[in-house]
């Protein structure tokens, strides 16, 4: 319960810092941006039960999957998608990290 609550705050403060450090000209819409892109967790729904504290989500859920990870990497690449693909990033590696 505890770890699970730690990984949340994570989902929130880790691309908080990541606008704060990269992104600084414009961090809050960053860090919007990137908090917007936990809606990816919506593919949780798809699965019963809904949260499973011992399921790793990456490999597990659709948009968890090693193609979807794949296609942020390429968003990160391109100016106008960069920050939601840097915000899927870092939701996956802070996902992989309850793995």
């Amino acid at each position: 319960m505890i770890l699970t609550a730690i990984h949340l705050v994570l989902h929130v403060l880790v691309p908080g810092t990541a606008a704060w450090l990269f992104f600084r000209d414009h961090w809050r819409r960053a860090w919007l941006v990137m908090l917007l892109t936990m809606l990816v967790d919506l593919d949780h729904l798809l699965a019963n039960p809904i949260f499973d504290p011992n399921r790793c989500s990456i490999g597990f859920h659709p948009l968890h999957s090693l193609p979807a990870i794949a296609g942020y990497g390429m968003l990160s690449i391109f100016g106008k998608t960069r920050l939601v693909g840097v915000g899927l990033l870092i939701h996956m590696a802070l996902d992989l990290t309850m793995c």
